[in-house]
């Protein structure tokens, strides 16, 4: 019986997966170290499945064409799915894996590590000596977006005796009682909250929610902390909100585009920390998500049920 052909995008994929993918599978892999997306639709040709690492780069129509009507499955080794035209895949009948709740602690842990970071300018060399700390005890907690890293943010923020915990979404969660947060809307989130943390999935409902109206709304003691997606937030909006004090700080563990170009005035600002999407950067966290991607395409190409299968609304 023929072996699986499968594309891997990236060769940095972690070793304990990829030695299980070889298993079972031939498995193509790019051979430079950022590959093209023109390079990518180079190696699809006749492939069984698709392992795909890159959250950048759009998974659409071009590239299932490219790969051929005997593709089976697709897996991806990150959570969102924001970079694949699912309506597409549903249509073509492939089905799509993630990795749902892995990367949640993990993520939840920098996004309250950057608060502390910018709150108390750990970071700065500006020298300001007049820097004024907000105290985190009493403050009112704003999280847009309470599923699974949203609530265990709000998990970690309880040892901070915080005062009030607030939050945003579709709708209410009845899960959110365990932390005594209240359901608003988002626009009285933005007018009630000291810290603002975004964990919510990129959507067209949610690309530039964080825009000129958003800041303009928020508190000037304000600091946003952002661990979701970083077109989720209008940079431009946010560079001129930080200059002109409508906040009063920023911590970003993704922008919109990655890396961050090197002349971005948003380095060069006392009141922001940026850090290069490190969320899930711990080796447990990358070894059980490859895992889980891995695991997932394999039983997608067995045509069984995924273990974490995405199943479209």
């Amino acid at each position: 019986m023929r072996r699986p052909r499968v594309l891997v995008t990236h060769h940095q994929v972690q070793p304990v997966a990829l030695e299980r993918l070889r298993k079972e599978c031939d498995v193509i892999v790019p051979a430079v170290d950022f590959p093209s997306r023109a390079q990518i639709l180079d190696l699809c040709p006749g492939v069984d499945g698709l392992l795909w690492t890159s959250y950048k780069m759009k998974l659409d129509r071009e590239v299932l064409d490219a790969c051929g009507a005997q593709l089976k499955a697709v897996s991806l080794t990150m959570n969102g799915v924001d970079c694949v035209d699912v309506k597409e895949l549903a249509s073509r009948n492939i089905p799509l894996g993630h990795t749902p709740y892995i990367p949640n602690r993990a993520v939840a842990d920098i996004a309250v590590g950057l608060m502390l970071s910018v709150n108390e300018r750990l970071l700065s060399t500006a020298g300001e000596v007049c820097y004024q700390r907000q105290s985190i005890q009493g403050s009112t907690i704003g999280i847009v977006g309470f599923g699974g890293i949203g609530q265990l943010i709000a998990s970690r923020l309880q040892a901070f005796d915080v005062g009030c915990i607030l939050y945003c979404g579709p709708s209410s969660k009845a899960s959110a009682d365990a932390f005594h947060a209240q359901f608003v809307a988002f626009e009285q989130l933005l007018v009630r909250s000291d810290f603002v943390f975004i964990s919510c999935p990129l959507t067209d409902a949610t690309v530039r929610m964080f825009g000129r109206e958003a800041f303009a709304a928020m508190k000037p003691t304000a600091v946003l902390i952002n661990v979701a997606r970083g077109a989720i937030v209008d940079e431009a909006a946010l560079l001129d909100a930080l200059k002109g004090g409508q906040i009063r700080a920023a911590g970003l563990d993704t922008v919109t585009d990655e890396p961050l170009p090197p002349y971005s005035e948003l380095f060069n600002l006392p009141n922001c920390v940026i850090l290069p999407h490190l969320g899930t950067a711990t080796k447990r966290t990358r070894d059980e998500m490859a895992v889980r991607a891995v695991e997932n395409l394999m039983h997608g190409l067995r045509n069984a049920t995924m273990p974490a299968q995405f199943q479209t609304q």
